[in-house]
């Protein structure tokens, strides 16, 4: 791989350093697989990076445009990438030729950090550690498919598949596989998988009775007439779905090879969803670590100070208008290791309304790196802040959400109350901040027609995003598809029949 990369070893020097830091590392606590790091030159390392961090991806049109994208801002100075690593067993590494000592440093502390965050966090639990050769399979077999139909018709495909790659079960990989359940309308199994269950009305007779109180005849025909009803109702899914990729790949008029690529996209989807769903408290962890082993652990020169607060202040900074996952995280991490420390928990604690005693409360109770371990073994950005956001946190990090005054014609601060702020965060991070959509009906109007429907949380659909999303569908259905959404408090269908889009008012419970 090295040779096909052109990317070389880390020379002596860098060599020793690594290892001090692993040793470093590995004392704190940190348990991480097997790191491996490698030099590239910058266009090398904006290649690996349009590719999502991996050495090599199946050929598509958008991996050239991104990595065009980041060539460009390297050139012309407005972005640099320090680091790549990549969830795998081993880890690999990429530091970038031409980087100053102190930040191939920097780096390397801060990988061991996401390393270790890889391994033991939850969220990543059940995710493939041989994505490394997932990926280049993946590309084999989507060249085979252009080999087979044509570059055009391939890459055509895979932009529809990419549209619909946020459809998918987030929480799917974590629940537990029930091999006894069986979701299929009953008539549609066995008998001996159906059961001695039997819903209709009896007369009450003892046992030797039943037989002339409900003849066999009469209860057949009430059978029959049951079963009838049942099959005008059947929907099918039985229950909502949200994991839209897979019923398309399961029920849609697809042919193998395209039924393949989609299943790829969805593969290659569930592997990065955990890094979208952890990101404030992976990148956070890592900023922990690395900021701890350069600052306490002998790995930084007194020489190196200025250029490294400079880095790490690039790092955690605030732009304006955007939420910095590095500074939410590692800000948040010292307050639970500081709370915890200081024993700012508990039913004691949260009972206490005396404001000064709060504010010097300390039973010195040590147990904040334990914490922190905890947390992140545990949570995602939901759940982190869902439970660790306090009003003090909020306070003193001076949070607040915002919102446009068309009066005013300006963007303004809309509120400084804890709840107000926790729930704006917690709605953007809700499903990675895109709209939940599920399957609810593959024979809508009793036509094979799809209906998708939307989870409306006081956030309207963008029309635009969405009609060019039922255009892709109906290339995948091959029939008229629809989305159940809301505009505003109106409940709307939108709806696209193969050649033109329509908008209706729309009863879903009728």
């Amino acid at each position: 791989m090295i040779q096909y990369l052109k990317v070389r070893p880390l020379p002596d020097v860098l060599e020793g350093w690594r290892q001090k830091i692993e040793r470093i590392a590995s004392g704190l606590g940190l348990d991480f697989f097997d790191t491996r790091f490698e030099m590239v030159s910058y266009d090398k390392m904006s290649e690996i990076a349009s590719y999502g961090g991996f050495p090599t991806r199946y050929p598509h049109w958008r991996f050239g445009m991104e990595y065009e994208r980041l060539s460009k801002s390297h050139t012309y100075g407005l972005s640099k990438i320090y680091e790549l690593v990549i969830n795998n067993d081993p880890c690999y590494a990429y530091l970038l030729e031409g980087n100053e000592f102190v930040d191939q440093k920097l780096v390397m502390a801060h990988v061991y950090g996401h390393a270790d965050f890889f391994k033991h966090n939850f969220w990543f639990s059940r995710t493939n550690r041989r994505m490394l050769d997932t990926m280049a399979n993946h590309a084999t077999r989507i060249r085979r498919y252009q080999d087979l139909y044509g570059v055009t018709v391939v890459e055509e495909f895979i932009d529809v598949c990419l549209s619909l790659e946020n459809l998918i079960d987030l929480h799917s990989p974590y629940r537990p596989k029930n091999t006894e359940k069986d979701d299929r309308p009953k008539g549609d199994l066995p008998d001996e998988l159906i059961g001695d269950v039997d819903s209709l009305p009896r007369l009450q007779a003892k046992e030797y009775m039943d037989e002339y109180v409900n003849p066999e005849n009469f209860m057949e025909q009430q059978r029959k007439k049951q079963k009838d009803e049942t099959d005008k109702q059947t929907k099918f899914p039985v229950s909502a779905q949200r994991d839209v990729m897979l019923f398309l790949m399961q029920e849609a008029p697809l042919t193998r090879w395209q039924r393949n690529v989609l299943g790829i996209v969805r593969d290659e989807a569930y592997y990065f969803a955990p890094q979208g769903m952890t990101k404030i408290l992976n990148e956070g962890w890592a900023s922990y670590w690395h900021t701890h082993m350069m600052t306490r652990t002998g790995i930084m020169e007194g020489s190196e100070v200025i250029d490294y607060a400079d880095r790490h202040s690039r790092c955690t900074v605030m732009h304006k208008g955007r939420l910095n996952p590095y500074k939410l995280g590692i800000e948040l991490f010292r307050h639970i290791e500081e709370r915890w420390n200081l024993g700012r928990f508990g039913k004691d604690y949260e009972e206490c309304s005396d404001m000064a005693e709060r504010a010097n409360w300390n039973r010195q109770t040590g147990l904040g790196r334990e914490k922190i371990f905890e947390v992140r073994k545990h949570h995602n950005d939901i759940t982190f802040l869902d439970e660790y956001l306090t009003p003090e946190f909020c306070a003193e990090h001076k949070l607040f959400t915002f919102g446009h005054n068309a009066r005013a014609n300006e963007w303004q601060i809309a509120s400084r109350e804890f709840k107000e702020v926790k729930t704006k965060l917690l709605t953007q991070l809700t499903n990675m901040g895109q709209p939940v959509i599920e399957v609810d009906d593959a024979n809508f109007n009793n036509r094979s027609e799809l209906l998708l429907t939307h989870r409306h949380d006081g956030v309207d659909l963008d029309v635009s995003y969405g009609q060019a999303t039922l255009q892709n569908l109906y290339r995948l259905w091959k029939r008229p598809v629809h989305i159940a959404t809301s505009k505003g408090d109106r409940p709307t269908l939108l709806s696209f029949d193969g050649k033109d889009h329509s908008e209706a008012e729309f009863d879903q419970s009728a």
